[in-house]
């Protein structure tokens, strides 16, 4: 939340009360079920998980990849179950917090009360690129999307990802995640790399042609720039250089 906004002092303590409490998943655990109560939200430690959604006959979509430093749940404050479940994609160490707890910040700090809610917009927003790249993208420009949106994503966190980052996703999830199959995000991967726009070692992805990527998928970063100029008391704007 630093990267967007100077944080007063007593910001960062509500933020740190948040996190005072932590648990732990092995790979594959399922944090939450779908309409599980709504009672908790999380803060991302370490490690990466996704929310999903299961069809009827037991497809599953992957609606949303969590990193270390999101917060998890701002979508459920609407309801009593969760709409979706939430699964750990590598070892995980949440900080659980209970969502009565957003009653003292949303009285003591109105600041941070509107970048919450503008972080819960940015994700709407991720969502609907997400439904523009599923239903008109190729599964080309569906994987390059993903690819730098994920890279966007990560820079905001840890500045100096450059352009090489772990992917600890499966095939599999990455198609759930884009409505392919794991065979055609393989095919997909291998083509990318003989063009030259990235590059594969073990778990971790080079992005050796940014623009190139750019172009295909029309990709537009969601997570760079915000708007704070409406945040209440004179909300300062703190920006990395470049893009």
């Amino acid at each position: 939340m630093g990267y967007y906004l100077e944080l007063s002092r007593q910001d960062i303590e509500h933020l740190t009360d948040l996190q005072r409490q932590e648990q732990t998943w092995r790979v594959r655990d399922v944090v939450r079920e779908m309409g599980a109560p709504t009672e908790m939200f999380y803060v991302v430690k370490t490690g990466w998980c996704f929310s999903y959604t299961i069809m009827a006959d037991g497809r599953r979509q992957v609606l949303q990849i969590h990193h270390p430093g999101d917060v998890i749940g701002i979508p459920d404050i609407a309801y009593e179950h969760a709409v979706t479940g939430l699964q750990a994609a590598t070892d995980l160490c949440l900080c659980p917090f209970p969502k009565s707890r957003l009653d003292t910040i949303f009285t003591d700090s109105p600041r941070l009360t509107a970048l919450i809610m503008t972080l819960g917009m940015i994700d709407h927003v991720v969502l609907l690129d997400r439904i523009r790249t599923i239903g008109r993208m190729n599964a080309d420009e569906r994987v390059a999307h993903f690819l730098l949106e994920i890279l966007s994503r990560l820079r905001i966190t840890n500045p100096d990802v450059g352009d090489s980052f772990e992917l600890p996703l499966s095939q599999e999830l990455i198609g759930d995640t884009l409505g392919l199959t794991n065979v055609y995000v393989s095919r997909t991967l291998s083509l990318m790399e003989r063009a030259g726009l990235i590059e594969r070692i073990d778990r971790s992805i080079r992005i050796a042609d940014e623009q190139g990527l750019r172009d295909m998928a029309d990709f537009q970063d969601r997570y760079y720039r915000i708007d704070t100029s409406w945040f209440p008391g004179g909300a300062l704007e703190k920006l990395s250089a470049g893009a």
